[in-house]
């Protein structure tokens, strides 16, 4: 199911993406072409934000390096994304946009060759004007032609360039040739430094107490730790409302259930864990929960080898410090900590074992094939419930099957009303009425699901089966969109997304333009255009 990541290389998983050897290539195919450049510029690149258009102007600094091999290439970007790329490989120095004031005399002080302002706003051409360097470049982003389209939906031609072609365009000033043209994950793979321990006859235990989301996120590495040393004996740390996810699979050896949520003073139970973990004399400790009492807790249980993110609150409590990087699917980047462990990090297939006999338990004589989980812990992550109704009809009506209804016991109120909308004829409605063992078995055995941004739609994408997935206030740039080569995530591209990291109560703004902007028609053709011919 994860063949899609693959595609993009091993080593991009590893985090020892050689750009080197790709370099030599583009800088070759430069200087046969255009003859080779002797110069090595010192150069500035400004993109303040977002983490989506930052990833976009990779393709930029990969035609820079092919021309100049040597060449330095700084990035002046906002504080919050500087950690996520300070490890790049192409880039010399990331600098952290702080006042225009303190950067202006910083970018001063490093005495550029050139700047290329690849944002355009009023806040870096200021910061233009007040730098020297031998010469300023900057991309046409066509403000007056996108406000007269946003305010008076005015159409334009200039408007169907994507921005990547912008950025592109701006090297022609420097007569750099265009080699790369297409941004990948590759181009923002962190550098880890080598110092490998041993996973072979190791006493492994996962510390991962958080949502049902990231525990299903944290199976792909469970998974490669027991395909790298099946020898290696695994165990969870785990809430008991989400031990059962890991109990499903075969690569996990015992499960320790942490009961902090259901404990009425902390320490009691804080102190038991520690005991029972000692207990167990663990070799290693893997740490995706990146909260300070997870890492205290394998400190304070003396596990020696202690691995952890470096954004973890309790990272003075680590051995092992891994980069963590919001530029990387949660599931991707929860392999990141097998770096200190073993070379390829690479995912292996996550499988979940399927409990039988469950449409007999639920007394359910149709062949369910479309699911549909319209929750979500977050208000502004539920797509109308009006429209989830109407698509239910719609499916119903086409496929002439009823659809599943999943969903939490909290969400139970919102499904029951989709549930009377749509009619009970149309769907079969097991919201809060399943574990999480029974929930796994049901969607691994449907065709299709869609959902919102939720722990469901993980199960799905770890599942293998198709998803389509709706997201509203979160965008897939955030690491969390299905991951699977079998996804397709609808969402509206909106200046004000992502608005929150988890999402919110309200929309911030009050429109609720991201998911009212979605349309059940644009839903259902999505799942007429890409997924019909597994509905015949």
């Amino acid at each position: 199911m994860l063949r899609k990541y693959c595609a993009y290389g091993v080593e991009a998983r590893t985090f020892c993406y050689n750009f080197s050897m790709k370099n030599e290539a583009m800088a070759s195919a430069v200087s046969e072409r255009y003859g080779q450049q002797t110069d090595n510029p010192k150069i500035l690149i400004m993109r303040l934000s977002s983490l989506g258009d930052i990833i976009l102007i990779s393709p930029v600094i990969k035609n820079i390096k092919a021309a100049w091999p040597n060449a330095e290439v700084f990035l002046l970007t906002k504080p919050q994304y500087a950690k996520t790329i300070a490890h790049n490989p192409l880039i010399s120095k990331v600098l952290p946009f702080t006042n225009i004031s303190k950067t202006v005399k910083k970018i001063n002080s490093e005495n550029f060759d050139y700047l290329i302002d690849l944002h355009s706003n009023l806040r870096t051409h200021l910061i233009t004007f007040l730098c020297s360097s031998k010469k300023t470049l900057r991309y046409n982003k066509d403000s007056l032609s996108r406000k007269l389209f946003v305010n008076f939906r005015t159409p334009n031609c200039v408007l169907q360039k994507h921005t990547v072609n912008r950025y592109l365009e701006t090297l022609k000033e420097i007569n750099v040739p265009i080699i790369s043209k297409t941004p990948e994950i590759n181009d923002w793979a962190l550098v880890y430094k080598k110092d490998k321990s041993s996973l072979k006859l190791k006493k492994i235990c996962i510390l991962q107490t958080a949502f049902l989301g990231d525990c299903a996120l944290t199976l792909p590495l469970i998974e490669k730790i027991k395909k790298s040393a099946s020898n290696s004996r695994i165990t969870v740390i785990s809430r008991p409302e989400t031990a059962q996810i890991f109990k499903s699979s075969k690569s996990v050896d015992n499960v320790i259930t942490d009961n902090k949520r259901n404990s009425r003073f902390f320490f009691p139970e804080f102190l038991k864990l520690i005991k029972q973990l000692k207990s167990e004399n663990f070799d290693i400790a893997i740490i995706p929960h990146r909260s300070l009492r997870s890492a205290l807790l394998a400190y304070l249980a003396k596990i020696p080898i202690r691995i952890g993110f470096s954004e973890s609150a309790g990272k003075i409590f680590l051995t092992k410090v891994v980069p963590f990087s919001w530029l990387l699917h949660d599931a991707e980047r929860n392999l990141t900590l097998l770096l200190p462990l073993i070379e390829n990090t690479s995912p292996a297939e996550t499988k979940l074992s399927v409990a039988f006999g469950l449409l007999e338990k639920f007394k359910i004589s149709d062949t369910l094939e479309i699911g549909i989980n319209p929750g979500s812990a977050w208000p502004t992550k539920r797509w109308p419930k009006e429209r989830y109704a109407k698509l239910i009809k719609l499916l119903h009506k086409k496929y002439k099957k009823k659809i599943l209804i999943i969903g939490s016991k909290n969400e139970i109120p919102w499904n029951k009303d989709i549930e009377d909308m749509a009619g009970k004829d149309s769907c079969i409605n097991l919201t809060g009425k399943t574990t999480i063992e029974e929930l796994m078995a049901l969607i691994k055995d449907l065709k299709l699901f869609i959902t919102n941004d939720s722990g469901p739609m993980h199960i799905a994408a770890a599942s293998g089966i198709e998803v389509i997935a709706i997201f509203g206030p979160t965008t897939k740039e955030l690491g969390f969109f299905p991951y699977s080569e079998k996804s397709f995530v609808i969402e509206e591209n909106l200046e004000c997304r992502p608005c929150a990291l988890h999402g919110s109560k309200k929309c911030p703004r009050g429109h609720f333009l991201c998911m009212n902007l979605i349309s059940v028609e644009r839903v259902y053709r999505k799942v007429l255009d890409t997924f019909a011919a597994n509905y015949k």
